[in-house]
């Protein structure tokens, strides 16, 4: 596999096994988003008043184009949590109703849902999903499991944070739908590590980063919405977008709520058509796939040294990120910390489900050698 590690801004003396987290940004990628920060401060109000709008049209278009959705079914926010706040704080909750997610979520959304459920007396339910899976129809099943007369909202990730498992979200959004229940889906990892299109997943609202796996700036994400359902989200911020009377006004509501928010830095959304671009020459689906094979040969190589079974049946329940058992540790935090200061390998220890579990990702940048230091590392460590 290639190593394209002198395209990013990575330290080169760490391993960085962790793109999961908060991403890495290409060179060119970066300088494209200093780039707007510069035109915005040498004329600033030329930049907001007649630079800003055309170009956050052009940069909606273009990731519109990438993950398949109609460009006014998007908007540009900061990050996932902030989208799912979006959709969370707008949905017409009562005592009662139930939110349906996993116990694989992410935290800063389950304590968004659970903010929720204690303004409102929803109740947010977490139905467990045992691992390893043995097929998408398993993980349905259990999952339906959960669902209720009193069932309104479900709410899962199409790449779980804490196990990396790619959940059949298309599946169980088509079978909501049916069943008149609201699907939320959680897609923090899924741009740029799969392929994506929004309209044939389904569901009525996705949310998604550009700054992981698509590589773009920090601060760069978007939430969609079924068009039948913008009428449901409000803004999260009261701005120039509300009201009768709105400025840089779309024709949209769902648009207006949240395009122009007043004074912000809107760099990292406009440089997202360059990381679609960098995508595209550098990180194509052939690049993904060597990724995966070098994942999947690398948790083999783990679960010898650890003697503890695979967290999946086959490989098909992950893509660049996965998951790989540990054996009983007094502190993840002490094995973290010992990769990091004695090895500078960069990568994370959770507990999950009282389990401690190493997280493993590998992006185009990492190479052979640095997962041949993480088994030497390990195998030295435990």
């Amino acid at each position: 596999m290639s190593n394209l590690k002198q395209l990013f801004l990575l330290d080169p003396e760490i391993i960085f096994l962790n793109h999961g987290s908060f991403g890495a940004c290409p060179k060119r990628v970066f300088e494209e988003y200093q780039h707007w920060q510069r035109k915005m401060e040498l004329q600033p109000i030329y930049f907001f008043n007649e630079l800003l709008m055309p170009a956050l049209h052009n940069a909606r278009k273009k990731l519109a184009d990438y993950i398949h959705a109609s460009e006014d079914s998007l908007v540009f926010i900061p990050n996932t949590t902030f989208g799912v706040n979006a959709v969370a704080r707008s949905l017409p909750l009562s005592r009662g109703d139930e939110i349906l997610s996993t116990n694989h979520e992410y935290g800063a959304c389950d304590k968004t849902w659970q903010f929720i459920c204690n303004k409102t007396g929803a109740l947010y339910i977490k139905c467990p999903i045992q691992i390893p899976l043995a097929s998408n129809e398993e993980c349905i099943e259990q999952f339906w499991s959960g669902v209720t007369d009193r069932t309104k909202v479900i709410f899962l990730s199409h790449i779980t944070s804490s196990t990396a498992y790619l959940l059949p979200v298309k599946k169980i959004c088509a079978r909501a739908r049916k069943a008149g229940i609201i699907t939320v889906i959680d897609g923090a990892h899924a741009p740029g590590q799969i392929s994506l299109d929004l309209e044939d997943i389904g569901a009525d609202f996705y949310t998604g980063n550009a700054h992981k796996w698509l590589c773009a700036p920090k601060g760069a994400a978007f939430l969609y919405t079924r068009k039948e359902m913008q009428h449901v989200i409000e803004p999260l911020i009261v701005s120039w977008g509300w009201g009768k009377e709105r400025q840089f006004s779309t024709g949209s509501d769902f648009l207006d709520y949240y395009q122009w928010t007043g004074t912000n830095d809107y760099a990292a959304y406009l440089s997202v058509p360059a990381a679609i671009q960098f995508q595209r020459e550098y990180n194509p689906s052939e690049v993904r796939d060597e990724c995966h094979e070098l994942l999947r040969s690398a948790l083999q190589s783990i679960e010898k040294t650890t003697s503890c079974e695979s967290m999946y049946i086959d490989d098909s329940f992950y893509r660049q990120m996965a998951v790989t058992g540990l054996p009983r540790i007094d502190d993840p935090a002490t094995l973290k910390n010992a990769l990091y200061r004695k090895y500078r390998i960069e990568i994370p220890v959770i507990s999950w489900n009282s389990r401690h579990l190493l997280r493993l990702t590998i992006q185009s940048y990492n190479t052979h050698s640095e997962v041949q230091n993480l088994l030497t590392a390990l195998h030295e460590l435990l």
